[in-house]
C-alpha cells in the first residue's frame, strides 16, 4: 500500500510505500492518542466536579450540626412544656382546694336549712350535660386550657364572694334567730297564773305578778327562751333559786322557784340551753317556774314573747 502525497509548488506528488507493520503502528498510535485524551479529559470534568461539590465529610458534618440544632430546639421545647404543665398542676391543686371549702361552706348551709338538701347534694358532683358539637378527636391547646382555667378561677372567686356574704348573713340570721325571745321556758307544762293582777296565793289579797307561773313535774327541764349571758344565779328573796340572762338591747328573762340550777354568772348560753331544773323553792306552793321579761327594766306581758312564732 502506498500513501501520494501532492506538494503545492507545481502540483507535483509522491509516493510513500507503507507496509502493514507501519499501518499497524500508525493505528495503534491513534488509539493512544485518542485514549490519552479521553482520560484527560475525564479527569479534568471529575476535578470540575469535586470543586463544585462538598465532599462527604462536609455533608455528614452539616447534617451532624443540624441534627444537634434541632435536638437543642426540642430540649427547650419540653422544658416549656414541662414548665407550662406544672403551672397548671400547681393551679389545678389550689382551685381543687379552693372548690372543698366552697364545697363544706354549701354543705353547711344545706345542714343549717339555708338551702334545701333535695336541691344541692355537694357530696356529687354537678349533673352536665349536651350534644357534642367539637371534631372527633379535637383536644386543647395548653394557651386554651390556660383561659379555661383563668375563667374557673374568677368564676370561683365569685362563687367565693357570694358565698362568704351568705355565711355573713346566715350567721347574722342565726344570731338573730338566737337572740329572737320566743316560746315557752319549760319543756312540758302548764299555764298555773297569768300576767298582771290575781289574788295572792298565800295571803288572798289583789297583788301584781309581774310574770307568769308554769307549773309542771319537779325536776323537769327549765329552758333559756333565747341566747344571752347569765347575769344572775343563786337565791332572791321571793324568787327561790333565780336565773337572769340578759338578751341584750335591754331585754332579761327570769326563771324563779327553781330546785337545781345548772348554769354560772358569766356564763353565755344558747336557746334551748337548760337553766335549771324545776322546783319549789322561794315564796311558792309547789313546782313551777316563774317566768318574767323584762324590758329597760319594766316588766312585760310573757304570754306576748311566748306566741311569738318562730323565725
Amino acid at each position: 500500500m502506498n500513501i501520494i502525497l501532492v506538494g503545492k509548488r507545481h502540483g507535483k506528488s509522491r509516493a510513500v510505500p507503507i507496509n502493514l507493520p507501519v499501518a499497524l503502528g500508525v493505528v495503534l498510535l491513534i488509539v493512544s492518542l485518542l485514549a490519552v485524551a479521553g482520560w484527560s479529559g475525564y479527569r479534568v470534568a471529575l476535578s470540575e466536579a469535586s470543586a463544585k461539590q462538598p465532599n462527604n465529610t462536609e455533608l455528614v458534618s452539616q447534617w451532624q450540626a443540624r441534627l444537634d440544632e434541632q435536638k437543642a430546639e426540642l430540649a427547650q421545647v419540653r422544658q416549656s412544656v414541662r414548665q407550662q404543665v406544672d403551672a397548671l398542676t400547681l393551679r389545678l391543686g389550689e382551685m381543687q382546694g379552693r372548690l372543698l371549702r366552697l364545697d363544706a361552706l354549701g354543705q353547711r348551709f344545706v345542714e343549717s336549712g339555708v338551702v334545701a338538701s333535695d336541691e344541692f347534694d355537694f357530696s356529687q358532683p354537678a349533673a352536665v350535660g349536651g350534644p357534642e358539637e367539637s371534631l372527633s378527636g379535637e383536644s386543647y391547646t395548653a394557651p386554651e386550657l390556660t383561659d379555661i382555667i383563668d375563667g374557673l378561677s374568677r368564676r370561683i372567686e365569685d362563687r367565693e364572694h357570694q358565698l362568704r356574704m351568705l355565711d355573713i348573713v346566715s350567721s347574722q340570721k342565726k344570731l338573730e334567730d338566737q337572740l329572737y325571745v320566743e316560746g315557752r321556758p319549760i319543756t312540758w307544762g302548764w299555764l298555773s297564773s297569768k300576767y298582771g293582777y290575781r289574788s295572792d296565793p298565800f295571803t288572798g289579797k289583789r297583788a301584781w305578778h309581774s310574770g307568769v307561773d308554769l307549773a309542771g313535774r319537779e325536776g323537769s327541764d327549765i329552758i333559756s327562751v333565747a341566747a344571752g349571758v347569765v347575769t344572775y344565779a343563786g337565791e332572791r328573796y321571793g324568787y327561790g333559786n333565780l336565773v337572769e340572762v340578759d338578751h341584750g338591747d335591754g331585754l332579761r328573762t327570769r326563771y324563779a322557784h327553781c330546785k337545781t340550777l345548772k348554769v354560772k354568772v358569766g356564763q353565755v348560753v344558747k336557746k334551748g340551753q337548760v337553766l335549771a331544773l324545776m322546783g319549789s323553792t322561794g315564796r311558792s306552793t309547789g313546782p313551777h317556774v316563774h317566768f318574767e321579761v323584762l324590758q329597760n327594766g319594766k316588766s312585760e306581758n310573757p304570754v306576748t314573747y311566748i306566741r311569738r312564732a318562730s323565725r
